[in-house]
């Protein structure tokens, strides 16, 4: 089998990069990224990209379809990937998440690849409302990050067919140990602010839900959707991807810290802003058409994870929050250095 995965210098991309090669044999990957994060490494021996067969270095926007020949699954993990540089990079987040993810398919179907896998988000459902959200619920995207992986499942849809499947997989909050860690995701923050002033400040009242998924699960399901048959959902299929026992408050997220990380105080703000980003979701689909593939770390294992994994590397950075594991303040720093311009183009 042969794999190409756009965006894989990123927090999945090593994981899922380990995760297939320790899977499969006769498996050939192919890495396709810009680079902005290449140097966010993270309590690790090697530079990561060592694994693959082979790295080609682009921009999305401008890729070159010669690489998807011969490749029987597309990955695509490019992605401007979270609210706050969807804020600041508002169009080059519709570039890149939208409009270079639909070309990149139709590229993929060109040239007879049979398998696309778009890495979307369950942040589509938005102001989620009390009853946890199906994959016919209505669709309240509430930031451009999230308008951007709306368009893109839209567009990716018409492109389905029996030769050509398109599996878009809304994942719950990213969260786990990565060679290259983010701690602009929740509980990550939580758990590396636990270890540095053993305190965690909960920036809301406590009370939104937040569906997660562990790293390591959101690439088995990765390896699940570049397999599946057209008997499994379809030729296209959206599916909410993650479990059901991991939908969780924000105060039930840090207060499982505060018991795995001892001597941790946490700070609760009850007359903070509504923050309107709360959605409870329903994986009842992801778990018949997936079975074997359903998520195996909870949220403490998942904070015992990241906790150890810390305390291995020695983290003690107490300005973390404007490091270069928070994503925007790396983008920041390259463009303020003239490495990037206005457009997130290299320079």
């Amino acid at each position: 089998m042969k794999i190409v995965i756009t965006g894989n210098m990123g927090y999945i991309g090593p994981v899922l990069v380990q995760y297939l090669k320790s899977h499969f044999e006769n498996i050939e990957i192919t890495g396709f990224d810009t680079g902005y994060f290449a140097h966010c490494l993270t309590g690790v021996d090697f530079f990561p990209e060592v694994k693959l067969d082979h790295q080609e270095y682009g921009d999305i926007r401008n890729f070159d379809v010669n690489l998807l020949k011969g490749a029987d699954v597309v990955i695509n993990l490019a992605a401007i990937s979270n609210d706050p540089m969807g804020k600041q990079y508002e169009d080059v987040t519709m570039d890149i998440n939208h409009k270079a993810c639909v070309a990149l398919a139709e590229m993929a179907k060109s040239v007879g690849v049979s398998h696309f896998v778009f890495a979307s988000s369950c942040s589509i459902y938005g102001a989620g409302g009390d009853e946890p959200r199906t994959e016919s619920s209505q669709l309240s995207p509430l930031t451009a990050y999230a308008r951007s992986k709306v368009a893109a499942e839209k567009d990716l849809a018409p492109l389905a067919d029996s030769n050509f499947l398109v599996t878009c997989l809304r994942f719950g909050t990213a969260c786990g140990f990565s060679p290259r860690l983010r701690l602009d995701l929740v509980l990550n923050d939580f758990v590396a602010g636990a270890i540095v002033d053993k305190s965690l400040s909960v920036l809301s009242d406590g009370t939104p839900w937040r569906p997660m998924i562990n790293v390591k699960d959101m690439s088995r399901a990765i390896e699940w959707a570049s397999n599946r048959s057209i008997r499994q959902g379809g030729a296209f299929l959206a599916v909410n991807t993650g479990q059901t026992q991991w939908n969780n408050q924000i105060s039930t997220l840090a207060n499982a810290v505060k018991e795995l990380v001892k001597g941790t105080q946490v700070a609760i703000n009850p007359n903070a802003p509504v923050d309107k980003r709360s959605y409870r979701v329903n994986f009842d689909l992801f778990e018949s058409l997936a079975p074997d593939h359903q998520p195996i770390y909870n949220l403490n294992k998942t904070v015992e994870e990241l906790r150890d994994g810390l305390l291995a590397m020695n983290f003690r950075i107490k300005n973390y929050r404007d490091s270069y594991m928070i994503r925007l303040k790396s983008l920041n720093l390259l463009q303020s250095k003239g490495y990037l311009n206005q457009h997130l183009y290299w320079q």
